[in-house]
């Protein structure tokens, strides 16, 4: 039976709030109506499950884990490696915020024949891990821009591929989150043609700001089309660079964002230190205790 967007939207809501309500613990008191804060498992230099033990220490509330590299069956597909994941989960009261395919910028989605099963293994470990977005990276390889503009024939590849996914995602509970070097205009011309709420953008204000484009007017145009958002600012701390982070917020707000906000940000000194000091400007910004 068909599922409206309004459906899809409350039902995945639903799951983010068991996740919310399981990964209450030291620093739960300090997270406002509807945001969590986390950090990519790269980003806190440990791409394993001990990085949850990190946030937890920093006082973050989850961690976007890493599916693995090219493999015919990727790590994150091992259910003994996700028991891992799961038994910190446990222990920590983190949770795991979200799954990244950051390989498919060295194997690009668009074109490797591994790609569909992937995709198909990361949606049921995601859905295993109570994880409701998973990352599809389009970067490096992976870009879908090159200097004349939209690779046609790896986009026309991707939405067909994205389309097949669809279904599975959507039944899993699971959201896939788009990540690339595109306009907002570009990545809503990728929805309108995939037509399924399980396809949404992941959301970068640093690669949005460092590849020029208006990101508060961006936020506002994509609204519920985001799926999760990440902050960064190259190497500088969050609202010490280039990017504006207050106008970020305010769009955010603006559109009444529920979900996860994830650190991708840079390791200057010392890394606890730093995430805790991008943390929290992070919940200034927000209004956070």
């Amino acid at each position: 039976m068909a599922i409206t967007r309004r459906q899809f939207v409350l039902s995945t809501l639903g799951g983010l709030a068991g996740v919310q309500w399981a990964s209450r613990g030291a620093q739960a008191q300090t997270t406002p109506p509807g945001i969590r804060l986390g950090a990519c498992d790269w980003s806190l230099q440990a791409a394993e499950p001990a990085a949850l033990e990190i946030a937890k220490r920093i006082g973050l509330n989850g961690v976007e884990v890493s599916a693995g590299g090219p493999a015919e069956k990727l790590q994150i597909a091992d259910p003994a490696f996700r028991q891992q994941y799961k038994a910190l989960i446990q222990k920590t009261g983190i949770a795991v915020s979200s799954v990244a395919m950051g390989l498919l910028n060295e194997a690009p989605f668009a074109t490797d024949p591994r790609g569909p099963a992937w995709l198909g293994q990361t949606i049921e470990a995601a859905k295993d891990l109570n994880a409701k977005v998973i990352l599809l990276a389009f970067f490096g390889k992976g870009d879908l821009l090159d200097k004349n503009g939209i690779k046609a024939k790896e986009m026309d590849a991707v939405v067909e591929r994205l389309k097949e996914a669809a279904p599975k995602a959507q039944a899993a509970g699971v959201i896939l989150g788009v990540e690339n070097t595109l306009t907002g205009k570009d990545n809503l011309g990728i929805l309108e043609r995939v037509k399924s709420d399980a396809v949404r953008i992941y959301y970068d204000i640093g690669n949005s700001t460092y590849a020029k484009y208006d990101v508060p007017s961006e936020i506002r145009d994509l609204k519920d089309r985001i799926c999760q958002i990440h902050f960064k600012d190259g190497a500088n701390y969050l609202g010490k660079g280039r990017v504006d982070v207050p106008a970020a917020v305010n769009a955010i707000q603006d559109i009444q964002y529920k979900g996860w906000i994830v650190l991708e940000t840079a390791v200057k000194k010392d890394r606890d230190e730093d995430f805790k000091t991008n943390a929290q400007y992070v919940r200034s910004l927000f209004g956070m205790a």
